[in-house]
């Protein structure tokens, strides 16, 4: 083949683009401190460095939802902490309100700090976070949770638990619905509940009740009925369970359980033993107020007065072992989210690692590569200048 001037020519060209096109590859690898910004200019490498960016971005995300949900069982812990004092300083008045030396002004003057704690309560579990979403309104975050009635207050929101994925197969609840909060408290000492009867007339007076013997108790209801001051008997419908004598702070037990009262109730006076039922932490706190605001006017409605504080206190104990346990299971989600943000962020410096290893720029490497191409570059300019002067006609 017959070479000429002209394809000499276009083969250095050629040599001169393929050249300058590596040093302005090396110029945008410097510039982006990337090996590589396509993957047509390392195909292998690119693939596995889009796993593990995918990799990456989705434990980020995995992180901003564990930093919301932290962030939300944060804002709850605070407000049930703040619902725990409000409860013992409400515990604090029921204690005070329940002595004989008060007049009715005074237990006035006590119902009305009650109804102050009551809105603070209220206030409390219409708590909001950053977002303005209620944190006790369950699924209907946008709806106020709890609104004042005439017997407590009424609950708007939902069931629902908002589950937040933290991990690859982990989900965590931030937070909690106010219904299973504030209204799903048990009454009395958590496993049944004893009530004076309405129409009592006597001076008897509800005290400490347990479980004996879990084994022996039924879960039955039972009513305690006394027959004379002195007598009593124990009967579930038709049937009678006990019967037993009594003096002023007796204990009166039976399959499984003991009640203890004191004074002199009646003869025909009752009390009910029934299981625990749910009631409101609102309702509990209303029943004190109106107990408080009835006064006394005979003593009668004094010991009618003293049942309803004992039966309120028991309440409110159930409230702050309520308020206690929620805390305990917002501490145990608060350190899962920990811990796992701790994998996370081990996770994220591994993947950063395998990346920078893979597209990262070694910049020693990088610049000696550039001054080799500029150098060859130069050298390849001045080899054409000198061959394009040669000729030989220039022999002739």
């Amino acid at each position: 083949m017959r070479v000429t001037q002209g394809l000499n020519q276009t083969q250095f060209l050629t040599a001169i683009s393929a050249l300058e096109s590596g040093i302005n590859q090396s110029l945008n690898q410097q510039s982006s401190g990337l090996q590589f910004t396509t993957a047509s200019q390392n195909p292998i490498a690119a693939g596995s460095v889009n796993n593990y960016n995918q990799a990456l971005a989705q434990s980020v995300q995995y992180g901003t939802n564990a930093s919301s949900a932290q962030t939300n069982l944060n804002t709850e812990d605070n407000a049930m902490s703040q619902v725990q004092s409000q409860l013992q300083a409400l515990r604090t008045l029921a204690l005070e309100a329940n002595s004989g030396t008060l007049t009715n002004s005074n237990r006035s003057a006590i119902a009305t700090q009650a109804v102050q704690i009551q809105n603070s309560l209220l206030a409390l579990a219409n708590t909001q976070n950053g977002n303005g979403e209620y944190i006790f309104g369950g699924f209907a975050a946008q709806t106020q949770p709890f609104t004042l009635s005439a017997t407590g207050a009424t609950y708007n929101g939902d069931q629902g638990q908002r589950q937040v994925q933290i991990a690859a197969g982990q989900t965590v609840a931030d937070g909690d619905n106010g219904d299973t909060v504030f209204n799903q408290i048990k009454t009395g000492n958590g496993t049944f509940a004893v009530a004076a009867g309405a129409g009592n007339s006597g001076s008897g007076i509800v005290g400490a009740t347990s479980v004996s013997n879990p084994a022996a108790y039924d879960g039955g209801t039972y009513v305690i009925s006394f027959l004379t001051p002195g007598t009593y008997q124990v009967t579930e419908g038709a049937t009678v369970v006990a019967t037993g004598s009594y003096t002023d702070g007796s204990t009166i037990a039976f399959n499984g359980v003991q009640a203890t009262l004191s004074g002199q109730p009646a003869a025909g006076d009752s009390f009910s033993l029934a299981p625990s039922t749910n009631q409101s932490l609102f309702a509990t706190v209303q029943n004190l107020v109106s107990a408080l605001q009835t006064g006394v006017t005979s003593p009668a409605s004094s010991t009618s007065l003293n049942n309803a504080i004992n039966s309120a206190i028991n309440n409110i104990d159930q409230a702050l072992t309520q308020s206690s346990n929620v805390r305990a299971t917002i501490g145990g989600r608060l350190n899962s989210i920990t811990t796992q943000q701790s994998v996370a962020t081990s996770q994220q410096t591994q993947l950063k690692q395998s990346i920078s290893g893979l597209q990262g720029l070694d910049f020693a490497t990088a610049i000696t590569t550039l001054d080799q191409q500029n150098t060859t570059l130069s050298a390849a300019l001045q080899a054409f200048n000198l061959t394009q002067g040669l000729s030989l006609f220039k022999f002739l």
